[in-house]
């Protein structure tokens, strides 16, 4: 048994000394200032070098701070924080990254261990609950080392720090609850993992799509997919797996179409026949990839916001913690992804102008224009040079298209409609309406080429004007009736949450939305590596 234990010992010093801080190259000799911990009086010395050995600036900072002494000697601490390590699983997270098998191991011969023994046990709880504590507080990974368009900064936060206090308070419990995302989101998520394991692990043979079905139909593919609807707990009887598509069945899928952001009209088309053949497995990564995107999010408590989840094709405002208005929008394709960033609104621009920004000139504009000279002029986009002149289509240099601007005037075929609405970002985009009103009726809207279209514009404006009475909406529609550009500053403040989740639980349910940017499989394998 001894053999047995040091050999564990060991193990356990040669993983964790891998778990280097990355970002620091050297040990740097300044500490960092945190608050001095205080230690119990049965402590035990430390070596520095042993703390050195490990290559970790965290924890050797934390160990300057308790002045190189043990503060594991709680047994009611250690059971708290080797607790919320195994249970880490119903974070999202996987308590393997923590050690939690040896440390566990440890923990059971405690009373056994030696001076030496206790001393390396210390440092490897304290490395590894650091590890666990920011991975709950910020994520595993760094969304901008994965993401090109993630505009979020990362809240500030030292973990040493947040132990300092912890030590002080003897209350891991509250530590460990802080570092926890306090949203309504996060919190359906964990349930969505909790309700995706009540489920089976049978995994299904793909359906293939080749013609639609509707009620009524004969087709063999409906037993099949009868079974994935009974699995999923759509279709609550199994007395009639035959290859008729009877009402009871497309009730079902109609439940199912609503679960999975789909028109609920009953059709088994391609987007139907993609969502059914999605496994437990895949949706279960699907939420883990959720959970971690969401510690990354930062929101403010106890404030007025409007929400644009991006795959959900939906935006929501949100006053004194109540819903008041939702909206569908259409946001970009997966070639010209929206950004994911925080903001808060600013104007109001009625009847804007529109300048074609370079992504559309290079791709779109400059193609069509050697194609046909007169394809801004039938737009009713002006081209302007250096000196602000309008410049006809006859003596525009193909060759030096960014010399230019190009201007769409106000007006009913105007590609931004009668309204747009501003908030400070480094991506030229905003809210705005459309020209083309139609696409609201689509069930797939990532459409545009970043910016995000709302369904009802003046409506939308109308509410974030509303707390200046000179902004009626009488007011609002005899200005947008003189098709001249007014800009409108947004008196209140409203933050803006542009951000992308696929997965959540609505009362019960699994909620699943198509991850029309292709995110969740990558971050699920990023997790795992």
């Amino acid at each position: 048994m001894k053999q047995f234990y040091l050999l564990l010992i060991f193990l356990l010093l040669l993983s964790c000394n891998k778990q280097t801080d990355t970002s620091v190259k050297t040990i740097k000799t300044k500490a960092e200032i945190i608050p001095k911990i205080k230690v119990e009086g049965n402590a035990i010395e430390i070596d520095s070098a042993v703390v050195l050995s490990f290559e970790n600036k965290k924890l050797l900072e934390f160990y300057r701070a308790t002045g190189f002494k043990t503060v594991w000697q709680s047994d009611m601490l250690r059971k708290v924080v080797l607790n919320a390590i195994k249970d880490s699983h119903k974070e999202g997270l996987f308590p393997d990254d923590y050690k939690i098998k040896v440390l566990e191991a440890l923990e059971n011969k405690h009373a056994l261990l030696k001076k030496k023994d206790l001393i390396n046990y210390d440092l490897v709880l304290t490395l590894n609950t650091q590890l666990f504590l920011t991975h709950l507080k910020l994520g595993k990974l760094d969304p901008k080392k994965i993401y090109n368009n993630w505009d979020i900064e990362r809240a500030p936060f030292d973990v040493n720090e947040l132990l300092a206090e912890s030590f002080a308070k003897k209350d891991f419990v509250a530590t460990i609850d802080s570092c926890k995302p306090n949203s309504k989101v996060y919190n359906q998520l964990k349930k969505a993992l909790e309700l995706i394991e009540e489920f089976s692990d049978s995994d299904f043979s793909s359906i293939a799509f080749t013609d639609k079905i509707v009620a009524n139909d004969t087709n063999p593919k409906i037993i099949s997919i009868k079974k994935r609807l009974l699995f999923w707990n759509d279709l609550n009887s199994s007395d009639s797996l035959t290859a008729i598509y009877d009402s009871k069945t497309v009730a079902a899928m109609k439940r199912f179409q609503v679960r999975h952001g789909l028109a609920p009209d009953g059709v088994i088309g391609a987007g139907t026949i993609e969502a059914l053949n999605f496994s437990k497995s895949s949706r279960k990564k699907q939420i883990l990839a959720n959970l971690e995107r969401w510690r990354w999010f930062q929101m403010v408590p106890d404030e007025d916001y409007i929400v644009v989840n991006i795959p959900d094709y939906k935006l929501i405002v949100v006053e004194n913690n109540d819903t008041t208005i939702t909206q569908k929008v259409v946001v970009g394709t997966n070639k010209r992804k929206t950004p994911i960033l925080n903001s808060y609104l600013k104007t109001v621009v009625l009847n804007p102008t529109w300048t074609i920004p370079p992504t559309i000139l290079k791709e779109d504009v400059v193609p069509a224009m050697k194609r046909n000279r007169n394809y801004l002029s039938n737009k009713n986009i002006k081209i302007y040079d250096a000196s602000n002149n309008v410049v006809s289509p006859e003596n525009w240099n193909a060759s030096k298209p960014h010399n230019y601007r190009y201007v769409q005037e106000p007006g009913p075929n105007n590609t931004l409609g009668e309204m747009k609405i501003l908030f400070p970002n480094h991506h030229s985009i905003y809210l705005h309406d459309t020209n083309h009103r139609n696409l609201f009726g689509l069930n797939n809207r990532s459409l545009s080429s970043g910016c995000i279209r709302v369904e009802k514009p003046l409506e939308l404006a109308g509410y974030f004007l509303n707390h200046s009475e000179s902004w009626s909406k009488e007011k609002i529609d005899s200005v947008v009736a003189t098709r001249k550009t007014h800009y409108v500053k947004i008196e209140k403040k409203y933050n803006l949450y542009i951000w992308y989740w696929t997965a959540w639980s609505l009362n019960g349910k699994l909620q699943f939305r198509k991850d029309i940017y292709d995110y969740d499989a990558a971050l699920y394998e990023k997790l795992r590596t």
